[in-house]
């Protein structure tokens, strides 16, 4: 925190102002977003398939998939804090992340072998224990390595690398498809070989310390129960509630597709292309927005959007159709993730001590990651039981009711951040 030099107030605004310095982006960034845009190409390549893979492959009902997309999504709010304590102790962020991307790559060829519901949900367990365990500690790595008043900025540009993978993945899975005879099989073959070579660049080239955490905190300072007392911080406590709340609202990005697709009778093979809107907007938004919440506030871009969301689902529900609604959908949605994805993790980052850094991140992806669980279930139930426009139409009203609850509950001290 800067402090009033004897300039007077003029000097205290000038040092307010991030210097050239501080405006950098760490090389730690830039090589952790390498590592997650070549991931995000593996993993988006059977995120783009799956949801047909299951539904028209295997047949899968709405409620069997909304099942496996919680698994796929929720899974890893089960070790997420175990991977952000075991990080923090020592300051072991990079083999823990490594792990972590290791246990994801590993699963990818044996969704080749396995065809019925229970292995392919352990599958997908297992590939998300392996997200749950490094995803606390890659966000400690960036904001460790990171000036605070550029948090939102460094996790604009990692998520901006990481969406160009997201990108990627969906255009490799559709010539894939295109051309292979077996198609499912080499996509998940191809998948296999890129994630192998994410873990690679994670080993050779992301410094094994931030430049902000060389210093391995006290053993006694860095436990579970210090983890858990970081709830006590008003504005942390705060925001792991906003955004649990709101994380019980937020359809997955599947259910989105399937029912975007079901509304504008999107033929199924350009189904795998539908993920590239919204990446397309999340790559083009996600830097600028997170350099407007470092000014503006990041409470209020987050809370922005998933009124962005809300829109989206409003016009999945209205009778209206014009050519341009599935591309304003996928607009929406791909700007929702720019406004909060980073956000909320720059946000949080100011809430923690360097220490348990790792272990804080945790607990408000944690919160959230529980909630998108329990929505795809319920979302998944709801499209069995009444249909996919009822489901939508009760998600849209419980999100209007969530963002109305956490404009009240907003942390002062995020907003202000």
């Amino acid at each position: 925190m800067y402090v009033a030099d004897s300039r007077g107030v003029a000097g205290a605004r000038d040092a307010l102002r991030p210097g050239p310095r501080a405006a950098a982006i760490a090389p730690t960034v830039f090589a952790l977003g390498t590592v997650s845009l070549i991931t995000d190409v593996s993993s988006e390549m059977i995120t783009a398939v799956l949801p047909l893979y299951l539904v028209a492959g295997l047949g899968l009902s709405p409620l069997g998939f909304g099942l496996l997309d919680g698994v796929y999504n929720g899974f890893s709010a089960v070790v997420r804090l175990a991977g952000g304590h075991l990080a923090d102790r020592g300051g072991r962020h990079k083999p823990v992340a490594a792990v972590g991307y290791g246990l994801s790559a590993l699963c990818k060829p044996l969704l080749l072998l396995v065809h019925t519901l229970p292995l392919i949900g352990a599958v997908l367990a297992v590939d998300r224990t392996g997200k749950g365990l490094r995803t606390a500690p890659r966000d400690a790595m960036i904001s460790l390595a990171s000036a605070p008043e550029t948090h939102g900025r460094a996790f604009g540009v990692h998520r901006a690398m990481d969406t160009a993978g997201a990108l990627l993945g969906p255009l490799v899975a559709f010539v894939i498809l295109r051309q292979a005879a077996d198609g499912y099989d080499a996509v998940f073959t191809v998948s296999t070989c890129v994630a192998v070579i994410g873990v690679l660049v994670l080993l050779l080239f992301v410094p094994g310390r931030t430049a902000r955490g060389d210093a391995a905190p006290a053993a006694s300072r860095v436990s579970l129960r210090a983890a858990l007392a970081l709830l006590r911080r008003r504005d942390l406590r705060r925001l792991s509630i906003c955004a649990l709340l709101l994380g019980l609202a937020t359809v997955s990005d599947s259910f989105v597709y399937l029912v975007l697709q079901r509304r504008f009778d999107v033929p199924v093979q350009w189904f795998a292309l539908l993920p590239l809107g919204t990446a397309a907007a999340f790559l083009t938004l996600t830097v600028p927005l997170g350099r407007l919440a470092d000014r503006l506030g990041r409470w209020r871009v987050f809370l922005g959007g998933h009124v962005l969301l809300l829109a989206a689902y409003g016009l999945l529900l209205t009778p209206w159709h014009f050519g341009a609604m599935p591309y304003a959908v996928l607009a929406l949605h791909g700007t929702f993730y720019a406004a909060t994805d980073g956000v909320l993790m720059a946000a949080a980052a100011t809430a923690v001590p360097s220490e348990l850094r790792s272990s804080g991140l945790a607990l408000v992806q944690t919160g959230q990651a529980t909630a998108r669980f329990a929505c795809s279930l319920a979302f998944g139930a709801a499209w069995t039981a009444w249909g996919d426009r009822t489901a939508l139409t009760a998600t849209a009203l419980g999100l209007a009711i969530c963002v109305a609850a956490t404009a009240w509950l907003r942390p002062a001290e995020a907003a202000r951040a």
